[in-house]
């Protein structure tokens, strides 16, 4: 496994344990976790991997990395999520 599946397998584990919960706050909860327990780095890479269309993310991940996306001083990283995606 590639460290970008690794990361993008991570994510969705951590989904994965939210997915209980109403959509909306699976998301904010996923987004939450991402931001306090992931290193800066590793959210930087996996906001990347999104912008560039990898493969393999949960449509969880896809929402809350979009929302963790806007904490980056480099907005140009906000990935663009496809169309009906939303």
């Amino acid at each position: 496994m590639s460290p970008d599946q690794k990361l993008v397998y991570n994510a969705n584990q951590i989904a994965k344990f939210f997915r209980h919960r109403p959509e909306a706050q699976a998301v904010a909860d996923t987004a939450d976790h991402l931001k306090k327990y992931w290193d800066p780095r590793m959210r930087h890479e996996i906001v990347k991997l999104l912008r560039r269309g990898a493969d393999g993310f949960d449509p969880i991940v896809k929402k809350a990395v979009t929302d963790i996306a806007v904490d980056f001083k480099d907005h140009h990283l906000h990935p663009v999520v496809p169309e009906g995606e939303e």
